[in-house]
Formats: structure tokens, sequence, C-alpha cells
């Protein structure tokens, strides 16, 4: 019985390559790995630029001071007339039918209407229409408040002109005040006005305004009052 021929041919080996194949694959496989080092280089690079932009970028500059704090008020506070330096205030003395009579520092200009406002007000027994309060107030001036029905004092001012001359000057001389004069002072009744004459005319003339202790009726508070408003 004859063989039958196979459909597969018999396995040859391939041929050994040739020198120059061998140097187009090294020459291939350089070209490759060159490629691979040339696109990583690339990567590492830019990966260092944004890394070196990142830490090197200059840090947002702070908002200015004045965008963030508070802007000051533009409103003007008027000092108060107690520590207003001299020449900027007029003092004077609300005496008679106010709620707190004495001495108080006003602004040039100021008029008796300002005055009794400072004083409180008028009191329950005031009589307004004895009084002139539209009048301009002078330095070292006293205004004197007259009660309804009250005979008014030949040496009280009313506002009814500044520059009166029968206005006494402040500080009072306790040596030559009148009655009228001492009863407009703050805390002083005419009771103590007359005990304050009575010790007068029995002892002679004040030596100093600490005589005042020695009048029936005035005590530390009354004569620390007063003190401002008195002199000998």
């Amino acid at each position: 019985m004859s063989e039958v021929p196979s459909p597969l041919e018999p396995f040859r080996p391939l041929p050994d390559r040739t020198w120059r194949e061998r140097l187009d694959e090294i020459v291939e496989r350089t070209r490759h790995a060159r490629r691979a080092q040339v696109v990583a280089g690339v990567g590492a690079t830019v990966c260092v630029a944004i890394v070196a932009f990142a830490l090197l970028r200059p840090a947002a500059a702070d908002p200015a001071p004045e965008a963030t704090l508070p802007r000051a008020s533009t409103t003007v506070v008027s000092p108060a007339p107690a520590s207003s330096s001299a020449g900027a205030v007029v003092v004077v003395q609300a005496a008679g039918a106010v709620q707190h009579p004495g001495l108080y520092r006003l602004a040039p200009g100021a008029r008796v209407d300002d005055l009794v406002t400072a004083a409180g007000g008028l009191a329950a027994d005031a009589d307004p229409d004895r009084l002139n309060l539209a009048a301009l107030l002078a330095d070292g001036q006293k205004i004197y408040v007259p009660r309804v029905g009250e005979p008014l004092p030949s040496d009280a001012a009313t506002g009814g002109s500044s520059g009166d001359a029968s206005i006494p000057t402040l500080p009072l001389d306790l040596n030559q005040a009148t009655l009228q004069q001492l009863d407009a002072l703050p805390g002083i009744g005419p009771a103590t006005a007359q005990a304050i004459l009575d010790y007068r005319a029995q002892h002679g003339r004040f030596r100093s305004v600490d005589d005042l202790q020695n009048v029936r009726g005035i005590g530390d508070a009354k004569l620390e009052q007063i003190r401002p408003l008195v002199r000998v």
C-alpha cells in the first residue's frame, strides 16, 4: 500500500538573517528608546516648570488697609463746654427760678434760652414773661429768672440788656455782695444769704472764702458748690 502525501508542506527553518537586517533592527530599537527618553524628558521638564511656577509665583497683594478697615465717621463732635480753652466759651450764671441754678460754660453767641436749657429748664413757678430768652449772653453775666409775683431784685439781669451795669461781676465779692446777689447763688436761699450778711456785720470782713463755713447753714458740700462763684 502506497503512502498518502501530507497536504502540509514540511517545516523549513528560516534562513539566518543577514548582518544588514540585524543592523537595521538594532537601529530601529535605538530610535524607539531615544523617542521614549525624549518624551519622558519633555514630560519631566513640563512638570518641573509647573511646580516652579506654582512655588515662585508672587503672592496676591493684600488689599489696601483703606479698603478693609471701616471708614472713620466724618461727623464732627463738638467738645464739651467744660473742656474748652479760654476764650472759646462764655461763663454765665443761671439764678432764680431754674431747675439747676449755677455756673455754666456756653459757646460764644449763646442766648438766654440756651442758658435756661443748660440749667434744666424753668422751674414750675418761673415767670418767663419777664425774661428775654432771645438776649445774647456776655462772659461773666448772671441771669436771674424771676418767679411769679416775685419783685425783681434791683441788681438782677433777666436778659433785657447784656451790657447792664447792674450785673455783678463773677466771682462775687463776699464783702460787698447784697442780699439779692447772695440769694442768687446756687444752694443759697434768703435765710442763708441773710446769715452771711449777719456774720459779716458781727465779725467784719471775710478774710477767706473758707470763712463761710462759720456761717449758719453752710457746710462743706455747699461751700464747694459756691466756691468758684465767690471771692474776698
